[in-house]
């Protein structure tokens, strides 16, 4: 039997965004970030994270610091009864031309090949084009978080302020 998951963006729309985090103190939920995921999961959805990290690719810190940040948001996340099903990242630059460097499909491909998901009842939420593309790309619905930040963009599905506000919204379009 398929299992509900989501996946869902790290920076800007799980944490706040610090710009090549990899100081595991500088882990921050953004106002909606929890009341989402925890709604998520009474709702019966795995949580899966999908991240470019290409900090990693261009040297500004390595994948041990990566996995500390890792480590510190799954405890964070534990403390309020939460938990990631997986975490898929790219750590390659930009200029790599890798298959798994959002908005191209590898993680989401490696995801469902490791989970047995339904395409139907998923949905791709984060902030930024490559997010929203990425979902276009897999043919899943697209959910924009803007946290106050960002405009609108013109392909996502919807468009929601906070992880919360959105999560309502897809929850109402997949009881």
């Amino acid at each position: 039997m398929n299992k509900n998951y989501i996946f869902i963006d790290r920076d800007d729309t799980l944490i706040i965004d610090k710009e090549y985090l990899s100081d595991p103190a500088g882990v921050e939920f953004p106002k909606g970030s929890i009341a989402g995921l925890k709604r998520l999961r009474d709702a019966g959805y795995g949580i899966i994270l999908i991240t470019n990290q290409s900090g990693i690719g261009r040297g500004y810190f390595t994948e041990d610091d990566l996995a500390a940040v890792h480590r510190r948001l799954k405890e964070l996340l534990a403390n309020e009864g939460l938990e990631l099903a997986a975490i898929y990242y790219c750590p390659h630059a930009p200029d790599a031309n890798c298959d798994c460097r959002k908005p191209k499909t590898g993680m989401l491909k490696a995801a469902c090949k490791d989970f047995d998901i339904d395409l139907k009842n998923t949905a791709m939420f984060g902030d930024g084009k490559a997010d929203i593309q990425l979902a276009k790309n897999f043919g899943i619905t697209a959910i924009q978080i803007t946290n106050g930040k960002k405009g609108p963009l013109p392909d996502a599905d919807f468009v929601a302020e906070t992880l919360d506000d959105a999560v309502v919204w897809f929850l109402q379009q997949h009881p």
